[in-house]
């Protein structure tokens, strides 16, 4: 298993010879600061790798990009709407951009308007660690009384709409702000600013888009993009939905087993591809990590462990993001599912056999506590995650004599 650690870029709080400290060899990145819709140039990449392989002085770090997180989808291509499919263009000339300059594995998700949803970023445990976390009551104030969407009620279990009106009644004009502040910063452009009013619009614009239609647009988009894919030997990765269920009256088509068999089975080629996250299939009693990743293990291009815990049962429920060992999921057994996996694919003779995997997430402990890194990316919550993996990978490894 490839260890890899996710860089926003030079704005990041992480630094590279963080990164370097950390032990790992490959490093996450994307072109954050290029709008969705638009070719990542040969220049672009070649500063992103630079960046990551160079030191200032010029001599090599010992990183490599080995892994786009993410090669964003544009609403316009998601909805069919606009000039779509000139942006599709746009995408298969990045994917042969990318595989030129040698990074072979393309995650991306098709979630509609979102790219993930928590209502709180900070909260705090009970050791004194803080982590993210999604209420389900505070997502429905947030629905019903801040954004005062048309059926929100509908959408939520009556219990669930009774204990929002009873908890908004005892909050306060800031405490509301902050919620809305926290569900926004998953909005991509969110760091630019985003209103409600933006918010609405987006909403408005999936109109009539149902999940089946929204499937039908992803194979549609994979139908163009797969074949480039692979001419040029890159593998695209789909991203679950993050969290696994419907949120704001949006269909989400990537949260279980049965949605990545069907869209494995609908473009059939190694070329689309899993991103297999633990945390966010995690949130969901009715998926089974190990099993999925041996069962749909061939098609699997990335992999991020972490954990969570959920707080309430059925769907929508509360989660919140555990320490890496924590939580619902068997880490054990998923590891060595994606290192049987490794090995299946040796004796194929395949040249993908080492699968990259980033410690996904973090709890902020110690001197994490009160810096201002992206949410879920503290240096050392994420290092003590990758130091607990990277324990399990070299026990589950290491040659055992016969007693």
């Amino acid at each position: 298993m490839q260890q890899s650690w996710r860089w926003f870029g030079p704005k990041d709080t992480v630094s590279i010879p963080d990164m370097r400290q950390a032990g790992v060899t490959g490093v996450v990145s994307a072109l954050h600061h290029i709008p969705n819709g638009v070719v990542w140039s040969d220049e672009e990449i070649k500063r992103r790798q630079q960046q990551i392989e160079q030191q200032p002085n010029g001599a090599p770090t010992s990183l490599v990009w080995n892994v786009v997180e993410s090669l964003p989808v544009s609403e316009n291509i998601k909805q069919q709407t606009s000039d779509w499919r000139a942006q599709i263009e746009n995408y298969k000339q990045s994917i042969r951009n990318l595989a030129a300059a040698g990074v072979p594995v393309i995650c991306y998700n098709f979630m509609p308007v979102l790219d993930w949803t928590r209502t709180n970023l900070g909260y705090e445990l009970p050791n004194g660690a803080r982590c993210m976390r999604f209420d389900v009551v505070d997502f429905a104030i947030f629905d019903i009384f801040v954004l005062a969407r048309d059926g929100a009620s509908d959408d939520f279990p009556a219990e669930v709409v009774q204990q929002a009106k009873t908890r908004r009644d005892t909050m306060t004009d800031t405490d509301l702000d902050a919620l809305m502040q926290n569900v926004i910063c998953g909005l991509p452009g969110a760091e630019e600013g985003y209103s409600l009013d933006d918010l609405r619009a987006h909403l408005r614009a999936y109109d009539g888009i149902d999940a089946e239609r929204l499937r039908q647009h992803q194979i549609d988009f994979l139908a163009e993009v797969v074949p480039v894919a692979e001419e040029v030997g890159a593998r695209l990765c789909c991203h679950p939905d993050d969290p696994p269920f419907a949120l704001l009256g949006l269909p989400r088509i990537m949260s279980t087993e049965a949605d990545y068999t069907r869209l494995m089975a609908a473009v059939d080629s190694p070329a689309n591809g899993i991103t297999l996250c633990s945390g966010s299939l995690g949130v969901r009693a009715d998926n089974d990590l190990p099993g999925m990743m041996r069962r749909l293990g061939s098609r699997v291009h990335f992999v991020h462990l972490r954990n969570v815990c959920r707080e309430t049962d059925g769907l929508p429920n509360s989660f919140h993001e555990a320490a890496h060992l924590e939580g619902v999921t068997d880490m054990v057994e998923l590891i060595a599912a994606v290192l049987d996996e490794e090995k299946r694919r040796a004796a194929e003779g395949r040249t993908d056999c080492n699968i990259p995997f980033r410690p996904d997430h973090g709890q902020d402990i110690l001197s994490d506590l009160g810096k201002n890194s992206q949410p879920g990316y503290p240096a050392v919550g994420r290092l003590k995650g990758l130091a607990e993996l990277r324990g399990i990978i070299e026990a589950l490894s290491h040659p055992r004599s016969a007693a």
